[in-house]
């Protein structure tokens, strides 16, 4: 496979893991899904041969892919291996490889390349939201799943909201033919049922879930407890996002990165309203820093910037307060003005505040 085949196929295949639709993608309902994963090789005629897939699917199937795949059309990726197995090991072309780990064991395990942590269960689950508790309170984030190598898998059930998690952005076909959006996700169909009807289960369970995405871990976590984990841990969308800042960073080769809100703050906490503005926000900036400096990381655009302390702690007032006007009472409003603005200019928007730093 040349070099920009197999760029593709990676970014499809960890789009379909974590359960994000790839930037600039062509989804959508009537153009089948973005990426197709199937479980045996034996169906792959019958999915090729469905509204499953459009010409800019990337199917991915056990064993050799077709010869000849010039033609518009899906591009079918063969891989040896399992995606659904915990502990088990995909290639594809004896040039890329990704590990599939449970989140409960993750953390005795040893990183040596590209691992998809997933729930497979309520243990991964519980294990999952200790280490959100604890960060939340304490500050240290497990190291583990702040690795540069690791992604963890189907975010969207995990507190991050759907953004897109849905047929068009990913499919599953099992052994027996059922179809989800995941190896651990509730059954939305078979082949023959087509594109429409499956979008449609998905939608119908999701209709009136308290959370997003309700499909994704059906068959690991009973729904009931999902959704009163989520309820009670509103700011789990801001904890999935403060992982992907720190991983970065840490990609970097930056260690020892604290984040604002998870147990505790660069500056004094101002006396404020007694709940900070950015508690629980998931698309609102996070303020990140290490000894040496300052970093604001939006997630929304996936960009950082890193700034002096003295700056964070000014981005860090903002956020906490909400407003420039609330923010004004803590530190001088000309500088928190400075602040917003640059921010504001740079297409980050602190919710009345912006900053002087230099983009990365």
């Amino acid at each position: 496979m040349d070099g920009n085949r197999m760029s593709a196929a990676r970014r499809h295949l960890m789009s379909w893991g974590v359960g994000r639709a790839r930037p600039g993608g062509p989804e959508g309902r009537h153009a089948g899904a973005a990426t197709v994963v199937l479980e045996e090789p034996r169906h792959l005629a019958e999915v090729l041969g469905s509204d499953l897939v459009g010409p800019h699917t990337v199917v991915l199937v056990p064993g050799r892919a077709p010869e000849n795949q010039d033609v518009p059309g899906p591009f079918v990726v063969g891989y040896q291996g399992s995606l659904s197995e915990p502990g088990g090991d995909l290639s594809i072309d004896d040039s890329f490889f990704l590990q599939t780990q449970d989140y409960a064991t993750s953390p005795y395990m040893s990183v040596i390349g590209a691992t998809l942590v997933r729930v497979t269960e309520e243990a991964d689950f519980d294990a999952f939201l200790a280490d959100a508790d604890r960060a939340r309170t304490e500050g240290g984030f497990a190291a583990f799943v702040t690795d540069p190598a690791v992604q963890l898998a189907d975010v969207s059930a995990l507190g991050a909201g759907p953004a897109g998690d849905g047929p068009a952005t990913r499919l599953y076909v099992g052994q027996g033919r059922e179809l989800s959006t995941s190896p651990w996700g509730s059954r939305l169909g078979l082949p023959e049922d087509g594109f429409a009807s499956v979008a449609d289960a998905w939608d119908r369970a999701n209709t009136g879930a308290a959370h997003p995405c309700a499909v994704a871990l059906g068959d690991a976590v009973p729904e009931d407890v999902r959704a009163a984990a989520l309820t009670e841990r509103p700011w789990l969308g801001r904890y999935l996002a403060a992982l992907a800042a720190v991983r970065e960073l840490r990609a970097r080769g930056l260690e020892g990165v604290r984040v604002s809100g998870f147990g505790g703050r660069l500056a004094p906490a101002p006396a404020g309203p007694s709940r900070p503005a950015d508690a629980d926000d998931a698309g609102l900036p996070l303020l990140l820093w290490t000894d040496e400096a300052a970093y604001v990381h939006a997630p929304a655009a996936g960009r950082t910037f890193r700034v002096g302390l003295g700056a964070g702690a000014l981005v860090e007032t903002l956020l906490v307060c909400g407003s420039l006007d609330a923010a004004a009472e803590h530190a001088g409003r000309d500088r928190l003005a400075e602040v917003e603005a640059f921010f504001a200019g740079a297409g980050v928007p602190l919710r009345s505040s912006g900053l002087l730093g230099a983009g990365t």
